[in-house]
């Protein structure tokens, strides 16, 4: 397993909207194949900065899931709103805590 890091900044006034689409499609991308788990994130000091961290079995999983119809029709409403670039990440959990 691996987590998919997202890093997304949103024009204030589009906030709002931003968690409405993720509200309302989470539980899809949670029933995507290979999604073990989807969290939101928002910065604490800069409310337009979030993050979301998916965790996937595989990344020919999570590919597929990127080769969706449901994934591009999240990305397509949620990028009209981003006030910068995303960035992304992939990465290995290298410690668990018990």
């Amino acid at each position: 397993m691996f987590v998919r890091i997202v890093k997304m900044r949103f024009h204030q006034e589009h906030i709002a909207t931003f968690l409405a689409i993720f509200e309302e499609k989470k539980k899809a991308i949670r029933a995507s194949k290979g999604c073990q788990r989807l969290e939101l994130y928002q910065d604490q000091s800069n409310p337009e900065l979030f993050f979301t961290y998916s965790y996937w079995n595989t990344t020919d999983e999570l590919e597929q899931y990127r080769q969706s119809e449901l994934f591009t029709t999240v990305w397509t409403k949620t990028k009209a709103l981003f006030n910068d670039k995303p960035e992304a990440w992939s990465v290995d959990k290298r410690v668990c805590l018990p």
